[in-house]
């Protein structure tokens, strides 16, 4: 791309459908290099958003066009954490946000505007992600994307399987509950709705904090047998039954309530998941009548249709791409924090970007 741009270094609010709040978009170069340094950038800018907004948007993106060839963007994305001031977590990604990112890099001149056709290519840096983010409709103040997670050069099924196994059994409360741990685009616990007492889709839909707490406890649960810490954002869970006519229904655990439909994320490795012989997904969409390409999910905002390509010989398939259409992406509006504000300079207007790069 060229490496000459022309960009305002604005700071944006950009909300994708079905995200749980919009994602707070900034230009990198607002924000000092290395990883501590740039969070503690992160909480002076949401020092200055008005408390309503601070409390509500807990998804941020540090954006910058990207110096690789292959890229039209670097992302990293920062989860808030409840609180306190200045508690992220940067172990993950978000589907919606990258949605968010190219809505608001092409709204400020990091990237060309948008055009039904185009496609922009961004590299995650949280976690090495490839994404093209296909521009299928445009209008004033929303956009419809199609977003393809990559996998170049293709993965072995088996890698994207966090304990190597498709089913992992952990104790809770005296019982054996097997869950897939599974980590494409964000690692994730799938869980059977029926194997915590859930008995159907409405009952699913319209379950409060009881099955909350549950599914939290089992996410504890799983981090303790796998040794990890518990604290962050990452791994997600989600709880899964079939449906009529192979759909599978799902409803996921966000920070920190009831997801209201399902993370991008989220859809992208449950529909790799599907795709693994053994899985608990396998396992629940076959019961659905699911046999192999599109899956088709049912959350309680809503429908979302999932494809993952897989490929190869049936002892060794290996994953290409996973796709998710009709993801809407709405611009709400410009933040403009004081100037001089948090010690960093503004970016210029013409800027060489060439040797340019995100920090972690």
């Amino acid at each position: 791309m060229n490496a000459t741009i022309d960009r305002t270094g604005a700071t944006h609010l950009v909300r994708a459908e079905g995200a749980p709040c919009p994602t707070l978009v900034i230009d990198a170069d607002r924000l000092p290099a290395g990883d501590a340094e740039l969070l503690e950038g992160l909480a002076g800018i949401r020092d200055g958003l008005d408390p309503a907004t601070r409390r509500t948007v807990l998804k941020n993106a540090v954006v910058r066009p990207s110096a690789h060839p292959l890229f039209d963007l670097d992302y990293y994305f920062v989860q808030s954490l409840p609180g306190g001031r200045g508690r992220f977590d940067t172990r993950g990604s978000c589907g919606h946000s990258i949605l968010a990112a190219v809505e608001a890099a092409a709204r400020d001149g990091m990237i060309p505007p948008l055009e039904p056709g185009r496609r922009v290519r961004v590299n995650v840096v949280n976690n090495g992600d490839h994404v093209v983010c296909e521009v299928d409709e445009t209008g004033p103040d929303r956009t419809r994307f199609t977003a393809h997670f990559l996998c170049t050069p293709a993965r072995p099924v088996g890698d994207l399987l966090v304990t190597g196994e498709p089913v992992t059994h952990v104790r809770l409360d005296g019982r054996r509950i097997p869950v897939s741990l599974v980590d494409m685009g964000n690692p994730y616990v799938f869980v059977g709705a029926g194997d915590l007492g859930v008995r159907d889709t409405r009952e699913l839909f319209t379950a409060g904090d009881e099955l909350f707490g549950l599914l939290g406890r089992v996410r504890l649960a799983v981090c303790a047998h796998m040794g990890w810490d518990s604290s962050g954002a990452f791994p997600k869970i989600a709880a899964l039954l079939p449906g009529p006519d192979g759909e599978l229904a799902v409803r996921a655990v966000s920070v920190p309530s009831w997801h209201p439909t399902l993370a991008l994320t989220g859809a992208i490795c449950l529909g790799t998941a599907v795709g693994i012989e053994g899985t608990v997904p396998f396992s629940l969409a076959r019961a659905a009548g699911h046999e192999s390409g599109l899956v088709r999910l049912r959350t309680p905002g809503g429908p979302l249709r999932a494809r993952a390509r897989i490929t190869g010989p049936a002892d060794a398939p290996r994953l290409g791409w996973v796709s998710v259409a009709d993801k809407y992406v709405s611009y709400e509006h410009t933040v403009a924090p004081p100037v001089g504000a948090y010690g960093l300079p503004s970016p210029s207007r013409s800027e060489d970007t060439s040797c340019l790069s995100l920090p972690l």
